[in-house]
């Protein structure tokens, strides 16, 4: 190849002193290379004007790796940022106004306290970057400082009028942020911050414990929302049953495990409780209780969750009432289910089918009621509490924590 490179340079020096014009000199080698242009085939090109057009694209080429070394090389400079890191400017921390004597330290020196102020009020850490000292000065100039990587919500305020309760949840939720982070939890915090307004305004949906925010809801939901619990709720429908009966048939008493709710007529054989196991009722119904357990979205770890059989005599009515939140879904399994019961939620009426799952919102208003007679039977349904399909995991396990059975 070289041979060959030098036989093709040679002829062309030779037309060219033939032709009585000039060869264009080499280029200056790098000193700090350990090659050179010499070495390198160039292709015969036009000439631009007096220089070969070659010759200018090494010439960028040499000016380019040339820069790259430099910026390579070039040690940090103390107080400079560097000419290829990112400036965050989406995120402000805080804002503050410029200390008297307009220098960039008073104005720096009132950004950390006001900075320190804001933390300290959110109950969560801000981390900060360091910035430049032109970039100070700029914020400086404008009155507040750039913030790199800091949460949200830290500098929102909670409201002082806010009730005893929402204040405790508040709590929980800034404890948690502390131990994991604050990345998701938007909607969690202004569900909390704005629990004071949900009882005062009317409205068809409105949770008695806690409303999640932004949260897309209907009454009834369609199968598809937890197609993989339903089908093994509904695959499991003849041995649930068996065990209802075999509980039933001792008796519904408390002291056999039962729990009357509401007005007379309705009573619960729960299994989970309060996001608490019950352990003695589970005992009672294994099956049962191992299929809960291999459910995808069974509350079972908080206080809003809850599974177990519920029983409506004849005759009973329950009048109009919200669940807790909006952040879970009844499925009922239906066991028994005589034709006169019917349950109404947001106004629009349902009815119930034996070994199949009807999945519910009982955040919205709703009215159960049972108007067959005594031979018809009682109307019983497994019941379960499954995540709303649209809470993300995060805020799922944030809720787990400030909703933990312990708090």
């Amino acid at each position: 190849m070289r041979n060959r490179y030098v036989s093709r340079r040679g002829a062309i020096h030779t037309q060219a002193q033939k032709s009585g014009k000039q060869c264009p000199p080499a280029l200056p080698s790098d000193p700090r290379m350990h090659w050179t242009l010499e070495l390198l085939p160039l292709p015969p090109c036009p000439e631009l004007g007096t220089q070969p057009f070659s010759g200018i694209l090494w010439t960028l080429l040499v000016l380019f790796l040339w820069y790259c070394y430099r910026v390579g090389s070039d040690p940090p400079v103390a107080g400079r940022s560097h000419p290829g890191k990112l400036k965050s400017s989406s995120v402000r921390s805080s804002r503050t106004p410029r200390s008297p004597g307009g220098s960039a330290g008073g104005a720096r020196a009132g950004s950390q306290a006001g900075m320190s102020k804001a933390s300290g009020t959110s109950g969560s850490p801000c981390i900060t970057m360091e910035l430049g000292e032109e970039e100070e000065e700029e914020d400086a100039e404008m009155g507040h400082r750039r913030g790199y990587l800091t949460p949200v919500l830290s500098h929102t305020l909670f409201p002082a009028q806010a009730p005893p309760a929402s204040k405790k949840l508040y709590g929980a939720l800034q404890e948690y942020a502390k131990r994991y982070s604050w990345a998701g939890m938007g909607r969690i915090h202004k569900g909390l911050r704005d629990q004071a307004q949900l009882s005062d305004r009317s409205s068809i949906q409105k949770p008695h414990l806690f409303y999640l925010p932004d949260v897309p809801s209907i009454p009834f939901y369609p199968r598809d929302a937890h197609r993989h619990d339903i089908e093994v709720l509904e695959a499991n429908y003849p041995i649930i049953l068996t065990e209802f009966q075999a509980v039933y048939q001792r008796g519904v008493d408390t002291k056999l495990g039962w729990t009357y709710v509401g007005p007379k007529g309705q009573a619960v054989f729960p299994l989970y409780n309060a996001g608490v196991c019950v352990v003695r009722n589970c005992r009672s119904c294994p099956h049962s209780y191992r299929t809960l357990l291999s459910l995808r979205t069974f509350i079972g770890s908080n206080s809003l969750g809850a599974a177990g059989f519920w029983i409506l005599r004849p005759g009973a009515v329950l009048g109009g009432g919200y669940g807790p939140t909006n952040t879970r879904l009844r499925c009922h399994l239906g066991l028994q289910t005589p034709p006169q019961c019917e349950l109404v939620v947001g106004g629009e009426p349902q009815c119930w089918s034996e070994g199949h799952c009807l999945l519910v919102d009982d955040s919205f208003l709703h009215t159960v009621s049972h108007n067959g007679g005594a031979e018809d039977g009682p109307r019983v349904i497994f019941s379960v509490d499954l995540w709303h399909p649209n809470i993300a995991a995060a805020e799922r396990q944030a809720l787990d924590y400030i909703f933990s059975p312990e708090k």
